[in-house]
């Protein structure tokens, strides 16, 4: 069975007898039934207002948002929204919009705070600034309705008088409410001015009602934007943790400061171009902006298995460098060898004289004294050899690795005992043919890689984030499955992957900062990007993007020296 509501089946006889009562009855019905039809109607408009303040997660559309509702609601010419900032003790400008002015500022237009100054919530004495109704409504968490600004005494309206006389504007009623979260502390301050007569669009007073359905507009925003803030905060705090890991990596040498963070730009950049490109292989490849974000995090955590790798491998300058560089104590024992041979050469001599100091004798040790110079000079030449090679940077002659090797199977003696010019560790290190580090410290070095993926597996990413450690572990890999950790192939490695292991392959060639090479002209580390996807190992179709579009050229005017970019 349905009820009949409407005004229109109302029988005015059963309401009274008498007609003109009746009518009477009839007409406050009627408004009644309006009135309570319009609250149903604010009310819906509230709750649809609600739901898509708490559904919008970008803090400037959310702020926008706020003021656009607030303004529809009560026909509010203008509008500002000022946040409450904690630490300096005063209000910002977070929105600013005036319809017969034409301005919408702030928010996703941009900061406001070189345009606007903060409106302090005290003195310099750390009175509470009571004179600024925004500031007052912070402070006190009281709503305030003027009907006129200019006919308010309560409060100093000296700077909107000085506005309105700078732009012709008039500023006339204004409602301003606070933003309290849900610990009832006051987070913002919402300013409404001007409100219109829906019909003449003349400025009113902003009616009770409209106080009250902004009163809970408010609270609603409130709401929304402390949740936004704290994903926010949470997302900075999380960025901040990623890149303070980062930041100790790099800090395990001084030689690859910064590196993370380098490999970070040219990551980002390499995916802004593939995004932006509308031909070629890439023509309809579009990351979302989750997508985006996961793989600057991956970019970000890329090396973070380093943190399990010795310092001193992490920063091998020298072929023999461990804890410190062990040419010294080669340098020391060679010097104890020479005195050895020094004191026997001596003692023989002595013994020699003891039996016969005739010419012949003496002549003899002329020649032996030769002898000893030759041998001295011979060892001292070895030494300045086993120098040359711990710090070359580049590849060593096989000829001076024979050399090497000759030297570590000599013997010097004391006590009766031998002992090797060189120890098995050092001569195997100063055999290695190219750069520093034995096939050993490689591998170690080599497990940074499984290690990211352990690492990553381990932190409680997001759903939309679910495949960062999958794109920071496999920068290592190569096309043709030479690489590591898990030797994939082709189609096994992910874009992200690609674009991550190029980055880190280009800022490797032409960082200044390596201990074991020089840092590499632009056009030489080009060309060896362009040998490296020739031979199966990085992806092809990238670095063709990379070379044709320049996609480097921001990072490498920031970064490399004019000696590198140098066309001479």
């Amino acid at each position: 069975m349905t009820q009949k509501n409407s005004t229109e089946d109302l029988d005015v006889s059963r309401l009274s007898a008498d007609k003109k009562l009746g009518h009477l009855l009839e007409s406050v019905v009627r408004e009644v039934k309006l009135y309570a039809e319009g609250q149903i109607e604010h009310i819906q408009k509230l709750a649809q207002i609600g739901l898509a303040l708490s559904g919008q997660k970008n803090l400037n559309t959310l702020l926008e948002m706020i003021v656009d509702e607030a303004r529809k609601l009560s026909s509010a010419d203008a509008g500002t929204l000022y946040i409450v900032e904690q630490k300096s003790r005063s209000l910002r400008f977070a929105i600013l919009q005036n319809d017969s002015m034409n301005i919408r500022k702030g928010g996703a237009g941009g900061d406001l705070s070189d345009e606007m100054p903060n409106v302090p919530l005290a003195d310099e004495q750390g009175n509470p600034n009571h004179a600024n109704v925004s500031s007052y409504v912070a402070l006190t968490g009281e709503s305030v309705n003027i009907e006129d600004v200019y006919e308010a005494g309560a409060f100093d309206f000296s700077g909107t008088k000085r506005y309105d006389a700078a732009t012709g504007y008039r500023c006339k009623s204004m409602l301003v409410m606070p933003l309290k979260n849900h610990e009832d502390k006051i987070i913002g301050v919402l300013q409404l001015l001007n409100a219109k007569d829906p019909q003449t669009g003349e400025i009113m007073k902003f009616h009770a009602d409209i106080v009250g359905l902004v009163a809970s507009l408010a609270s609603q925003a409130a709401i929304a934007l402390t949740n936004t803030q704290l994903i926010e905060d949470l997302k900075a705090l999380f960025y901040a943790f990623i890149k303070s890991i980062a930041t100790a990596i790099d800090a395990k040498s001084p030689f690859t400061g910064g590196h993370i963070n380098r490999v970070v730009s040219l990551t980002m950049d390499v995916a802004e171009a593939i995004h932006g490109t509308n031909t070629g292989p890439f023509g309809e490849m579009r990351f979302t902006d989750d997508e985006m974000e996961e793989l600057r995090i991956a970019a970000w955590m890329h090396d973070v298995g380093k943190i399990t790798t010795p310092e001193h491998i992490v920063s091998k300058t020298n072929k023999l460098e461990g804890v410190f560089d062990r040419i010294h104590l080669i340098e020391t024992r060679f010097l104890l060898i020479l005195q050895l041979m020094e004191n026997r050469h001596l003692r023989v001599k002595i013994d020699l004289l003891k039996t016969d100091n005739s010419p012949a004798a003496l002549k003899k040790m002329e020649a032996m004294d030769r002898e000893l110079q030759a041998r001295k000079a011979e060892i001292l030449e070895s030494l300045e050899l086993l120098k040359a090679v711990n710090t070359n940077k580049g590849m060593v002659d096989e000829r001076a690795v024979k050399q090497v090797r000759e030297i570590a199977a000599r013997t010097y003696h004391i006590g009766g005992n031998a002992y090797p010019w060189l120890s098995e560790n050092e001569a195997a290190c100063l055999s290695i043919l190219k750069g520093n580090l034995l096939d050993e410290e490689r591998r170690l070095v080599e497990q940074h890689a499984e290690m990211t993926i352990n690492i990553t597996r381990e932190l409680p990413f997001p759903d939309r984030f679910s495949h960062v450690p999958e794109y920071a572990g496999a920068h290592h890999e190569k096309l043709d499955g030479s690489g590591y950790p898990l030797g994939l192939t082709g189609d096994q490695i992910p874009l992200q992957a690609r674009i991550i292991a190029i980055a880190d392959v280009f800022e490797a060639l032409t960082a200044p900062d390596r201990p074991y090479k020089r840092p590499m002209h632009i056009s030489q580390a080009l060309k060896i990007l362009q040998e490296m996807a020739a031979a199966g190992h990085i992806d092809g179709d990238i670095v063709r993007m990379f070379i044709k579009q320049k996609v480097y050229q921001a990072y490498a005017d920031k970064e490399l020296t004019p000696e590198q970019l140098s066309t001479a």
